[in-house]
């Protein structure tokens, strides 16, 4: 939780929102999850690079699941594949006090995110990390077993794709 400093005695907590968002586990053929290397290095670690799936936020009056789709082509430019599954209810995260104020441009005290399962039915050949407007998410890109995903990510997300791979584990069957 953020704190304001009131007559230099004091400091009271100030309430921040989440940051509704869309989180995606993309699987292959083989049952195998897409990973991204984030940009920049994690903020907490300058020596870390964080791993993750693919995520982003939702736009105002956006269907989540659209924002899902759309949220996959800009990072991936994947658009050969389809949702097969979803978590219906939000999945939050806090950020660490530390970053209060920092991540997420200060502006959220973590993230609220609606989780989708969608199989990828293309060719790694149109997979395209460099999007054509805006910045670049990943620098990296790989197809993991799910078993790693948990030990991938920070550990205040932890719980969040603990949940996520629980909830989506038959869909890594092949």
């Amino acid at each position: 939780m953020k704190h304001a400093q009131i007559d230099n005695t004091e400091t009271v907590p100030i309430e921040l929102p989440y940051r509704t968002c869309v989180g995606i586990m993309l699987l292959n053929k083989e049952g195998r999850v897409w990973t991204g290397r984030r940009l920049p290095k994690w903020a907490g670690d300058s020596s870390a690079y964080i791993w993750q799936m693919p995520q982003g936020g939702i736009a105002k009056d956006e269907p989540p699941v659209e924002a899902a789709i759309r949220e996959l082509r800009e990072e991936t430019g994947i658009t050969s594949a389809d949702v097969v599954d979803e978590i219906h209810q939000w999945l939050t995260y806090d950020l660490p006090e530390p970053l209060l104020g920092v991540a997420l441009k200060g502006k959220y005290r973590g993230q609220r995110q609606r989780w989708f399962a969608m199989r990828f039915w293309g060719d790694d050949s149109e997979i395209d990390i460099q999007p054509r407007s805006g910045k670049a998410e990943f620098d990296r890109w790989a197809w993991r077993d799910i078993s790693e995903l948990a030990d991938l990510i920070v550990d205040f997300k932890r719980p969040v794709y603990q949940s996520v791979v629980e909830r989506f584990a038959y869909l890594a069957q092949t």
